[in-house]
């Protein structure tokens, strides 16, 4: 939903002069409905798969609401409207990782937080904001200056917990189970059955 929006922004109706967001937008569409695709073809549960196609059905009936009151005839502020919405949809996904926060802080544990997601979330924030400056557009800046900030305060949550927090000791990790000669059952052993001729 995030990149439909985004992509909406980017198109001359809009706001003329946007191509870079329109076709980073578009790359990211495509490559989320591969996931997607991949996810639903490989996903064993069928509640799973009826939920994924409800959410992406809820996700294009918004979409084409969207797109229809910002192009409403009489509606002079669509630049407006599509610059709040695609922030709306943008501070969403930059603000999804905060629900792993409580966790980590509950766990004093850093095993929750993926690192290089948080890495890469910090980095897409800090370009789109350098962008949003260079450009001038307050759109792309208040939004991904909010995900740049959420980032970096991640990352040092990330770090703070890394070198404060609970670590994981060799005893505690879970191996496989295994075979020990130690476990065999002891005793006679069997006479080895002749091999046939």
């Amino acid at each position: 939903m995030n990149c439909i929006i985004w992509m909406f922004y980017g198109l001359p109706v809009v706001k003329k002069d946007n191509i870079l967001v329109l076709t980073i937008n578009s790359v990211g569409l495509v490559i989320e409905l591969l996931y997607l695709t991949v996810y639903v073809v490989y996903a064993n549960d069928r509640k799973e798969r009826l939920g994924v196609g409800c959410i992406l059905l809820c996700e294009a009936a918004s979409t084409v609401v969207i797109v229809l009151v910002a192009l409403w005839p009489l509606y002079t502020h669509i630049t407006l409207f599509v610059g709040i919405t695609a922030d709306v949809f943008n501070i969403i996904m930059y603000a999804a990782p905060l629900a792993i926060w409580r966790k980590v802080i509950e766990t004093r544990s850093v095993e929750y937080m993926p690192f290089w997601l948080s890495l890469a979330g910090f980095s897409n924030g800090i370009c789109w904001t350098v962008y949003g400056l260079l450009q001038f557009d307050i759109f792309i800046l208040v939004s991904n200056g909010l995900g740049a900030l959420f980032g970096f305060v991640q990352l040092a949550l990330y770090a703070f917990f890394f070198f404060n927090g609970h670590r994981k000791t060799k005893d505690q990790v879970k191996q496989p189970p295994q075979l020990h000669l130690s476990h065999l059952p002891s005793g006679p052993s069997p006479s080895p059955s002749p091999l046939p001729a």
